[in-house]
């Protein structure tokens, strides 16, 4: 007889499977790189952060997962090839690419120069464009020797829907992001690759902090919110393991939101009501 345990886990699963993931050391990536080791993937952690990947590869190693260290600048095309090919000679294959790498710096549309507008292009949207693009090739020689594709997940942004102000290039870059996702998902398909865009409401990290201890911005967004509470990282863990198991077989050029009823309209005003 199979259990409801033994039927989740082959729907689930992720044994076997090499992942790597961009951005895995910040606060919405090692969360989700924890989780995908728990789940059996093989997480490669790619980040430009040294001392914070390999503090995430011991707790993942402390939880009996597997993971390994690869220093990876997204803005450097060389850099990228390298760490795509380390990654393949360590593994031998690639089946799941999580594009987290971004950052964010919030002021008015018309107070960005030229620098900073080039840097959050550049790691957003360019980087994730060029690490897609040579990870996709693994899997295209991949399909084309086992049948196997892979899967790509990127991640998104509430302002893909609903732009908060001071993020102006942010969204713009995360709009691309999911613009990607879905150019990735008809050209790809025939080579077995799907491609989905996770993109968080309101997240609680440490970089987030500093908003929701804001007197009014925090208010703001509760408001905003039609679960009344921010988000945090592991929020995003189920929609991810969905996105990288084999039980996403049939989704591709979707974007989920993990926002807390946000873009939904958020609390409603009062209404009458017997319930």
């Amino acid at each position: 007889m199979i259990t409801a345990a033994s039927y989740l886990e082959k729907l689930f699963s992720l044994e076997g499977k090499v992942v790597l993931f961009t951005g895995a050391a910040g606060g919405i990536g090692s969360a989700l790189c924890k989780a995908l080791a728990q789940a059996g993937a093989s997480v490669a952690l790619c980040d430009i952060n040294l001392s914070s990947l390999q503090a995430l590869q011991g707790e993942i190693v402390q939880a009996d997962g597997g993971a390994s260290v690869h220093l990876l600048d997204v803005t450097d095309k060389e850099n990228i090839s390298a760490c795509v090919e380390e990654i393949v000679r360590m593994y031998g294959h690639i089946d799941v690419l999580v594009n987290c790498a971004g950052i964010n710096k919030r002021i008015g549309l018309a107070d960005y120069d030229e620098q900073t507008y080039d840097r959050i292009m550049d790691i957003n949207l360019k980087g994730t464009f060029f690490v897609t693009q040579a990870v996709a090739r693994q899997m295209k020689e991949q399909f084309l020797r086992t049948g196997k594709g892979g899967s790509i997940i990127n991640i998104g942004s509430h302002n893909t829907g609903w732009v908060l102000g001071g993020c102006s290039v942010y969204a713009a870059t995360k709009s691309g992001v999911y613009a990607l996702t879905k150019s990735e998902s008809v050209e790809w398909a025939k080579y077995g690759i799907r491609s989905n865009c996770i993109s968080p409401g309101h997240i609680q990290t440490p970089l987030t902090t500093v908003t929701w201890e804001h007197p009014t911005r925090s208010k703001y967004l509760l408001e905003h919110i039609a679960m009344n509470r921010p988000g945090y990282p592991e929020d995003i863990v189920g929609v991810c393991i969905l996105l990288a198991s084999d039980a996403s077989a049939y989704i591709t050029g979707c974007e989920y939101r993990v926002d807390g009823g946000c873009i939904s309209g958020g609390q409603p005003w009062e209404y009458d009501t017997d319930f």
